[in-house]
C-alpha cells in the first residue's frame, strides 16, 4: 500500500496526539502530578513538537527560515524592478 503525502501528513498528526495523549496519561499516573498540569503540559507539547520538527512546513523552524529567505528574495526582486 502507497502512502502519498497528504496521509503521511495526517498519519504525523495522528501520532504526535497519541503521543501527547500517553505523556498526559503518564504524567498523571506515574509522576502524580495534578490531572490539570498534566493537561496542561500534554497541550503544550503536541505544537512544541510539531514546531521542531524539519519536515513540518506549516509553521516551525523551517517555516521560520523559508519565509526569512522569501522575503530576502521578493526585496532583491522588487529592488532590481525599481532600478530598471
Amino acid at each position: 500500500m502507497k502512502i502519498n503525502n497528504s496521509q503521511k501528513s495526517m498519519l504525523k498528526s495522528y501520532l504526535r496526539a497519541v503521543i501527547a495523549s500517553a505523556f498526559v496519561l503518564g504524567l498523571a499516573l506515574v509522576a502524580d502530578i495534578r490531572p490539570e498540569l498534566a493537561v496542561l503540559l500534554g497541550a503544550l507539547l503536541a505544537p512544541v513538537a510539531k514546531y521542531i520538527d524539519p519536515s513540518e512546513t506549516d509553521f516551525g523552524i523551517i517555516a521560520e527560515k523559508s519565509m526569512v529567505e522569501i522575503k530576502k528574495v521578493a526585496s532583491r526582486s522588487s529592488s532590481t524592478k525599481k532600478t530598471k
